[in-house]
This record gives C-alpha cells, sequence and structure tokens, in this order.
C-alpha cells in the first residue's frame, strides 16, 4: 500500500514537473514572439519616423529654394555669391533627401500601386499629387537657375558658363507649391500607414499577451497549487521581517526610543499638527550628567544599563502621545504635544529630571545618573524643527552651566548668543580658509639645570575686526561645528614649520609640543599627514611630541586611536598626557609603555605654595610617575614660591607665566636665544634666582 501511495506521488511528481516545464516552454515561446512584436512595432515607427522627418525637411527646402532664388534677384549683385552658394546647397540638400526618400519608399512608377489612392507611391506617380514630377523638375529648375547667376558672377565649376535663354532663369513657384502639397499628402498617408500597421501588430501583441496571462493562470491553478501553503507561510516570515526591519530602522536598537532619523522624518509632521490644533509643542533635549565618568569608571555595561533604564523612565513619565528620541550617546529628546502653558511645561521637566535622578543599582553599584535639559516652545522660539532642536540644545548647554541636574527654557539672550556663534562659525570657516590661525609658543624649562626643556605650541586667532578673540571663546565652536581638525593641522604645519627653523639655526629648544584631540586623531590621514610634515619641513621625529587629554588615553580600540598612538609613538614621538588630575584616569590608566610624560594641570599648581592639598597631590604625583619612568612637567607656575615649591616637591620641568608668557614665533625666537645666552652666563638653577625677566 504504501509502495502504491509512493508510486503515485512520484506520478504526480512526475507529472507536475512534465506540466511545468511544457507550460514553461510555452510561455517562454509566447513571451519570444511578444518581444519580437514589440521589436517590429519599434522599427516600424523608427522607418516612418525617419521618412517623417525627411518629409518635413523636403517641405522647408522647397519654399527655401523659392525664397532665396527671389532674394538673389532682388540683392546688388555684390551680395548674390554667398546667397548663390546658400542656395547650391539647400538644392544639392533637396535632391539627396528625395532619393533617400525614393529608396525607402521604391522607385518603381510602373507599380499598380499608383492607382490605389491610398497608397504612397498614388503620391508619388499618380493623379493629382504627381511629386515625383514635381521635386524633379523643382531641383532642374534650381539648378538652371544655380547655372546661371554662376556664369554671369564668374564662379563655380562650369568652365562654358550658362547658355540657356534668360527667360529660363527662374524657379518656378507653382513647382514649390505642388511640391509642398505633394510632400504634405505624403506624410498624411505616412502616418496614415503607420497607425494602421502599429494597430494591427498591437492587436496581435494583445492576443498574445492574454495567452501568456493564461498559460500563467493556468500554471499557477494546476502546478503551483501544492506549493501555497508553503508560499503563505513563507509570506508571513517575510512580513515578519519586514516589520522588524521597519521597527529597527526607526528605532535606537539599545534603548528602544525612536532615533533621530525617526525623529527628522516625522517632526514637521508634528508641528503641522500643533499649527493646526493652535497648540504649543514643547521639545525636550536631554543630556545624562557624568555619563562618561560612569562609562570610563564602571565600564560600558553600566552606561548600557543606565541608558536602557534612563529610557524606560522617560517612557514613563511621559504621556502615549510624547514622543521619545534617543539621538545618540547621552542625548535624548523628548517631544511634548499639546503642551499647555509654561508652568504646565515646567511641571513636566520637573518630573522627568526627577525620575531620570533616581538611583540605579548595577551589579551591587549605585549609580545616580541625573540629567540636565533645555526646552524649546513652538510657536514661540521657533516654527520649524531644525530651529527648535538648536534652541532647545542652546537652553540645554546653559542648564548645564547653570549646574548638573537643571533645566532652562530658551530666551531671547540665547538667541543673540546663537547668533553671535554663527557668525562666529562663519568667521572660523573663513580664517580656516585664509590659514588665519597663528602660534604662539611657550617654553618649559627644568628647574635644577636651568635648561630649556621643550616649547608648547598654542594656538591664537586675530580677527580682522574684533581683534584677539580667546581660545575659550571658538574653540569650543569650532569643536561643536567639526571644524576642530582643520585647524589642528594649520597650526601643526605652522609650529613645525617654525621649529624646524630653530632646528636649522641651532636654537636649543628641547622638544616641541603640539596638542593633538580626539577629533584629529580619528582622521584616517593623520599619520600620514603628521610625518608628511615633518619631513617636508626637515624636522627629526625625535623633536616632537604629541599632548593628548585623558579622554584620549580612556579610548578604546573601536575608533582606531590606541593602535594610532601606539604606531605614532613607535616611530619615535613622545606622547604627554595634558591636563592631568582633571579628568577621570588615574596613573593606573597610564603606563609609561604608553606615555612618556604628564602634565600637572594648572589647578594643582597654583597657590601651591600656600600649602593645602595642592602640594600632597602635585607631590604624590610626582612620585608616583618618577617611579614609573614617565616624565612630568607642572603647568601654570607664576610666581617664584611656586617655583620653589615645585623644586622641593620634586617637579623639576615647569611651564607658565613665572618662566614666560606665550609669545609670537619671532619673539620665541629671540627669546630661546637670550635664554641661553643668559644661561650660559650663570651657574644657578632658575629656583634659586629670580624669575626670567626677558
Amino acid at each position: 500500500m504504501s509502495q502504491e501511495a509512493d508510486s503515485g506521488s512520484d506520478k504526480l511528481l512526475l507529472l507536475i514537473k512534465s506540466a511545468y516545464w511544457a507550460a514553461f516552454a510555452i510561455i517562454v515561446v509566447m513571451a519570444l514572439s511578444s518581444f519580437l512584436l514589440l521589436q517590429q512595432i519599434n522599427t516600424a515607427q523608427q522607418r516612418d519616423q525617419n521618412l517623417l522627418d525627411v518629409i518635413t525637411k523636403q517641405k522647408m527646402l522647397s519654399q527655401k529654394l523659392v525664397s532665396l532664388a527671389r532674394t538673389v534677384i532682388s540683392v546688388p549683385r555684390d551680395q548674390q555669391p554667398p546667397l548663390v552658394a546658400e542656395l547650391r546647397r539647400v538644392n544639392t540638400r533637396f535632391e539627396h533627401n528625395y532619393d533617400e526618400l525614393l529608396k525607402q519608399v521604391g522607385n518603381d512608377s510602373n507599380l499598380l500601386q499608383r492607382f490605389d489612392p491610398t497608397t504612397l507611391e498614388n503620391v508619388l506617380y499618380g493623379d493629382p499629387f504627381h511629386l515625383d514630377y514635381f521635386s524633379t523638375g523643382l531641383a532642374a529648375g534650381g539648378w538652371r537657375f544655380i547655372a546661371a547667376f554662376e556664369s554671369q558672377l564668374g564662379i563655380g565649376n562650369s568652365i562654358h558658363g550658362y547658355k540657356g535663354g534668360s527667360d529660363r532663369i527662374r524657379i518656378d513657384e507653382s513647382l514649390a507649391n505642388a511640391a509642398l502639397a505633394g510632400y504634405s499628402a505624403l506624410g498624411e498617408r505616412l502616418s496614415a500607414q503607420a497607425n494602421r500597421r502599429v494597430t494591427e501588430l498591437l492587436d496581435r501583441h494583445r492576443l498574445l499577451f492574454y495567452a501568456i496571462i493564461g498559460a500563467v493562470l493556468l500554471v499557477a491553478l494546476f502546478i503551483f497549487r501544492p506549493m501555497s501553503k508553503m508560499i503563505l507561510r513563507r509570506t508571513h516570515e517575510l512580513v515578519e521581517a519586514r516589520n522588524s526591519m521597519a521597527f529597527i530602522a526607526a528605532h535606537d536598537g539599545l534603548t528602544g526610543l525612536h532615533n533621530r532619523a525617526f525623529l527628522m522624518d516625522h517632526f514637521e509632521s508634528l508641528i503641522a499638527n500643533a499649527r493646526r490644533r493652535n497648540e504649543h509643542l514643547a521639545v525636550v533635549q536631554l543630556d545624562l550628567d557624568r555619563f562618561k565618568q560612569i562609562n570610563d569608571t564602571l565600564g560600558h555595561a553600566a552606561g548600557d544599563r543606565v541608558l536602557i533604564s534612563s529610557a524606560q523612565r522617560m517612557r514613563n513619565a511621559c504621556r502615549a502621545s510624547d514622543l521619545c528620541v534617543r539621538l545618540g550617546g547621552d542625548e535624548f529628546v523628548i517631544v511634548l504635544s499639546g503642551a499647555g502653558s509654561i508652568d504646565d511645561v515646567d511641571a513636566v521637566v520637573r518630573r522627568i529630571l526627577e525620575r531620570l535622578s533616581q538611583p540605579i543599582v548595577h551589579h551591587g553599584a549605585t549609580i545616580v545618573p541625573g540629567a540636565s535639559a533645555g526646552i524649546a516652545i513652538y510657536p514661540h522660539d521657533a516654527d520649524n524643527a531644525e530651529d527648535l532642536l538648536v534652541h532647545a540644545d542652546l537652553a540645554l548647554y546653559s542648564a548645564k552651566k547653570a549646574g548638573n541636574s537643571g533645566f532652562a527654557f530658551f530666551c531671547e539672550d540665547l538667541r543673540n548668543e546663537l547668533e553671535h556663534r554663527k557668525q562666529l562659525e562663519n568667521d572660523i570657516k573663513v580664517a580656516i580658509a585664509n590659514e588665519a590661525f597663528s602660534v604662539y609658543f611657550q617654553p618649559q624649562i627644568s628647574l635644577s639645570s636651568g635648561r630649556t626643556v621643550g616649547v608648547e605650541a598654542l594656538v591664537r586667532w586675530r580677527h580682522p575686526e574684533r581683534g584677539m578673540v580667546s581660545p575659550g571663546e571658538f574653540i569650543p565652536v569650532a569643536e561643536k561645528c567639526g571644524l576642530m581638525a582643520a585647524i589642528g593641522r594649520i597650526v601643526i604645519s605652522k609650529a613645525i614649520r617654525e621649529a624646524a627653523a630653530w632646528h636649522r639655526a641651532g636654537i636649543e629648544f628641547g622638544r616641541l609640543a603640539v596638542n593633538a584631540s580626539g577629533t584629529e586623531l580619528r582622521e584616517a590621514d593623520f599619520e600620514q599627514f603628521l610625518f608628511h610634515t615633518l619631513e617636508r619641513e626637515g624636522l627629526p621625529i625625535e623633536k616632537i611630541s604629541l599632548e593628548i587629554v585623558e579622554s584620549v588615553i580612556l579610548d578604546d580600540e573601536k575608533s582606531g586611536i590606541a593602535a594610532k598612538l601606539r604606531n605614532i609613538r613607535a616611530a619615535g614621538i613622545h606622547l604627554e598626557l595634558d591636563d592631568f588630575g582633571t579628568g577621570y584616569a588615574s596613573l593606573t590608566h597610564v603606563s609609561p609603555n604608553d606615555i612618556d610624560r604628564v602634565k600637572i594641570d594648572r589647578r594643582f599648581v597654583q597657590n601651591i605654595d600656600a600649602g593645602g592639598h595642592n602640594a600632597q597631590i602635585v607631590r604624590a604625583i610626582t612620585d608616583l610617575a618618577n617611579r614609573l619612568g614617565i616624565a612630568v612637567v607642572a603647568e601654570g607656575a607664576e610666581t617664584q614660591n611656586e617655583l620653589d615649591t615645585l623644586l622641593a616637591i620634586g617637579c623639576d620641568q615647569v611651564q607658565g607665566y613665572s618662566v614666560a608668557f606665550p609669545m609670537p614665533d619671532h619673539e620665541a625666537r629671540d627669546w630661546l636665544v637670550t635664554y641661553s645666552a643668559k644661561r650660559a652666563g650663570q651657574d644657578r638653577p632658575l629656583a634659586e634666582s629670580e624669575a626670567v625677566d626677558l
């Protein structure tokens, strides 16, 4: 019984396969026939269009012959030669086109078709048009006219000249008009024939199309019926996959909130709804406080936990009609529809921040994240999505300046600040294009030997109208709008060029220290740029060091910065950790295999001689760094007492106003030369002598 069932299944399968291939062959033949019919239609249409183009040209040329002939007769003799030459060209073109027309239509005047009033041959050779007669007559008249005038004017190739009578020196306008009428009739007949031909071919193609559709329906009905369940199942799977992909495209993968792309796609519709209902729309931009510290100290898993919990709390604190979005990192946006009054928005934002500040327990560690918020209201603060987001971001920046876990509304002062930032951004772009940023140099010396151990390159910008602009003013704007990398390259190039000149002149300057931000280091060609600049300017590689901040040291391998720094250091360039003590790194994060020197931040150095914790902190950093074999330089020493205290602590290298102020290149060169000469004439260390006064 089982064998019979298997045999029946095999027969059915064989029958289905045979029917499938037979149907497939039929459909292929029909499709091929349909393709050939379409090709035939296209070829016929192209041929007819070419003929219509020739007919149109002939109609124009027939009239142009008469017009030129009249003009030749009416103008003075000295103006006739170019007109006769143009008439020759037109007559030649007229004859050539007519020959091409006869090749495509047929040039047998004895055909019986010339008696059929629906054929092209009837127009060419039959009554009442006789187009062949009038076309050849018009061309012959044109040649007689041309020959006569060429003979009179003494131009052309005729040796004997025109011998006919003067009564024949004309082009009969009746011939031209008859030819025009004939060509018009020929065009109409050709169009009618083309329409009939296309109609017939389309009818055949329609039949073939219906036959193909019928064959496909038969195949679908009798062959693919057993496969319908599987297709239905696959369809459900595809729909689920499509829905999943649509969700991923519109939502953040970590928090489940909507993403930036969804916000930008739907923001304008939210504004349109608010405008139609005459409602307020509040845009709340949030930023988690101390999030980087959480990531750096507790790890990325803890950071992800904070992001997920914060997102859930935002959803719970908002209504279903509100839109919660994660822009990226620890930045979020909440769009409050029907926001109500300012007091209502104030209450909602306070509730959200209160929930976000609740502790989060992660693997036994209690995390208190907190958040700050900036608020922009539609339509008071802006009437479009882009400006609302920018204004909310400005308000957030203002709130973070005032302190963590607060919020601020956008106001007119922030609008003025925005305009100032936009103008400053445009000025920065112009300054980059003109390479208007200059480099100032601040020396670093050894307190024990008095030797110059280095100079730090610092960026300065003299605005053509506002004068010197503080780096603290333009650098944050440049970083915000992605221009810092371009500024950094200008500064590095100019600093290396000047240091190379000092080196060639034999001026002692120790090592040039240039700052490199994370943005610059993320540039794919930063290594190539740095090494190429050193080679081009002729500065030895051991005469330069890169100053990086702690956040760059803590950067993981994903960005590629860590590997890039290892390659740079392996090439012989020193790496220095700038502003040490102000971030989240410690000497446990710093290895002598990665860092050559740390720079103690100025806030620990100022008033170090007054006692207190600063001296103990600097002493601890110096002792630990020395034990690890890492050099130390103190930044911001401004008095002689601070220099003496640093030397007593064991911090030998210093940089600050007590040594020298930042100077432009020519002043720095003079300082280095004068200081070397002065040091050669004294034996006391700098901390035991008076502060440098050059």
